[in-house]
């Protein structure tokens, strides 16, 4: 927690005011009474008018000042508060972005969203009336026990005895709820991964028609979160009327024994008035801090989760069997196997045994059936996940060994799926390249093929990108991302089934772009088409995870049998395509 805490830092005199302010206040409330008393016990019995009304002087000013505290309690508290949240905030999302493919995959992208946006709202709430009530409440009650006792310490004795019995149950139902309110978070986590799998997948739900069957899911699921979160509104309901038990009895104890002191002349009957509101204001403050505890409890639990990720590390630690090699290769897998799930027990490698050696200025060509491992074998150089088993050499050297960012300036990686942000045509590109001049975006865009479309928008260059660029088709979101990556010029570019949305004629034209490159730049070319590779200065054929070919195309076509099946399933007799 000293994690979170640290984002206080820098509104430390705010978490100090605020509470300072409320004590004030409260300090003032406890004057009332006193001052009730006064008017009872001299103004109306002995009917001194003057009395009466410099004790409602004094009542009026005490009201004003303790407002002025009220409000500059509630502004110190707000600010801090906002304040810590915006530092939490940024540093969590900085984190996040931090996050290799590992262990993104390992926390879910659902239960970051969560903890972002819930969670962070909720510890910013409990902060704030934490400021402002934390402090105000303990001291109200154990006051007003004090100014009892100042009366009357006999009746105050039923003040000493109902406190304890209220602590006991206020904080009984804190320690039950804390981790019932774990649980209802990590269940909102499973409702909104199936609302956010059902918002982007839309389209093939509708396409199938299960609606209904994912309406299922999805109300099967919210119900197991009502139910949980009815417990806990049930167990944290218990308070209020547990509460006010403990304190009614109170009164009537303080009622019957005060009319008998009374009697007896013990106390006046304007203290015996000041000993009831003392007790009614301990009573307003336990409602407070009932709900107070609530709202702690939420914070408390979402505090936990978002420490839980700032405590995970960026990236899971690399290992490099072997930190160089010499063999001349520009990329290297020796005996590389990669599992997706940590547990390798648990599922079949997704790669097996891989091991090819590529040299600079090379094209290799990257082929195999759906779930052979192409993706993962390019994520591998992209360094985007450690081998499970192997190494991965870039220039000789171990990826395990490269910092981030310097492999991320050596690639240039066009994913499976197009992604675009939303912005402007310039704002994608220069994620590729920031201080990019617009003659070389558009070079970049008509190695692409994407400068015809860009001109022909009323914007070119400043036209409007929708979120994942959805005013676009899939082929022109497909020309874009690679602009983007060729746009930094990369000294290894990795094109992952990148132009699967496009047509032979302009496939055919992006890869006669593509062969006038820079002589230093390699080439990765993942695709389902053989059309595609035909022409790479090597061919990787995966099947099941394992290389099962490797080489140029005649020479595969005559000892492949897999690259053989699938050239034939493409290509007619004549050589043309299908």
């Amino acid at each position: 927690m000293k994690k979170i805490l640290f984002f206080l830092k820098g509104y430390r005199k705010e978490a100090v005011l605020a509470p300072l302010f409320k004590m004030l206040e409260a300090l003032f409330e406890l004057m009332i009474p006193l001052a009730v008393s006064r008017i009872i016990d001299v103004g109306m019995t002995e009917g001194d008018t003057s009395t009466v009304l410099a004790m409602c002087g004094v009542m009026v000013a005490l009201g004003v000042v303790g407002l002025i505290s009220a409000l500059c309690a509630q502004y110190f508290s707000a600010r801090a508060a906002v304040g810590f949240s915006e530092k939490m905030k940024n540093s969590l999302f900085s984190h996040i972005q931090g996050f290799s493919y590992t262990v993104t995959d390992q926390v879910g992208t659902s239960t970051l969203i969560t903890r972002l946006t819930g969670d962070a709202n909720a510890v910013q709430t409990g902060i704030n009336m934490f400021l402002r009530l934390f402090m105000r409440s303990p001291f109200i009650v154990f006051g007003a026990m004090i100014m009892a006792f100042t009366i009357d310490a006999k009746l105050g004795l039923i003040f000493a005895v109902v406190i304890p019995a209220l602590a006991v149950v206020v904080f009984g139902i804190m320690l039950a709820s804390i981790p019932i309110y774990k649980k209802s978070q990590a269940r909102l986590d499973g409702v909104l991964g199936k609302v956010r799998s059902n918002y982007t997948g839309t389209r093939v739900v509708r396409a199938f028609a299960k609606e209904n069957s994912e309406i299922e899911d999805f109300d099967e699921k919210h119900k197991g979160l009502t139910k949980l979160q009815l417990f806990a509104g049930r167990l944290s309901a218990l308070m209020n009327p547990l509460t006010y038990v403990l304190i009614n009895l109170a009164v009537i104890f303080l009622i019957r024994y005060g009319a008998i002191h009374v009697d007896n002349g013990a106390i006046t009957q304007g203290e015996l008035v000041a000993l009831y509101n003392y007790m009614s204001q301990i009573l307003v403050e336990l409602i407070k801090l009932a709900s107070l505890i609530i709202t702690l409890n939420k914070a408390w639990a979402s505090m936990h989760r978002i420490t839980e990720v700032l405590d995970q590390e960026s990236t899971l630690p690399r290992h490099a069997e072997t930190e160089t090699t010499d063999d001349g290769s520009l990329v290297c897998f020796e005996n590389v196997s990669f599992h997706y799930h940590k547990d390798h027990e648990k599922g079949d490698p997704a790669l097996s045994g891989v091991s090819f050696s590529v040299r600079e200025g090379e094209t290799v060509g990257i082929i195999g059936g759906t779930g052979s491992g192409k993706s993962t074998l390019v994520q591998l150089i992209a360094g985007f996940y450690c081998p499970s088993e192997g190494n991965v050499f870039i220039d000789g050297k171990n990826t395990a060994l490269y910092e981030t960012k310097e492999l991320s300036d050596a690639i240039g990686f066009v994913p499976q799926k197009a992604m675009l942000f939303e912005g402007t045509v310039r704002s994608n590109l220069l994620f590729g390249k920031p201080n990019a001049t617009e003659e070389e975006m558009w070079h970049a865009l008509e190695r692409a093929q994407a400068a015809e479309f860009v001109k022909e928008k009323v914007g070119g260059l400043d036209e409007p990108i929708a979120s994942r660029g959805n005013n676009l088709s899939g082929g022109q979101r497909q020309r874009l991302t690679v602009a983007r990556a060729l746009l930094r010029d990369p000294r290894i570019l990795i094109l992952d089934d990148a132009a699967s949305a496009l047509d032979y004629a302009t496939e055919a034209k992006l890869r006669a772009a593509l062969k006038d490159k820079a002589a230093h730049q390699t080439v990765f070319i993942v695709s389902q088409r053989a059309s595609s590779i035909l022409h790479a200065d090597t061919i990787i054929v995966l099947d099941d995870g394992e290389v099962v070919g490797l080489g140029a195309h005649e020479e595969l076509l005559s000892t492949c049998e897999i690259y053989r099946e699938i050239y034939r399933s493409q290509f007619s007799e004549g050589g043309n395509a299908m």
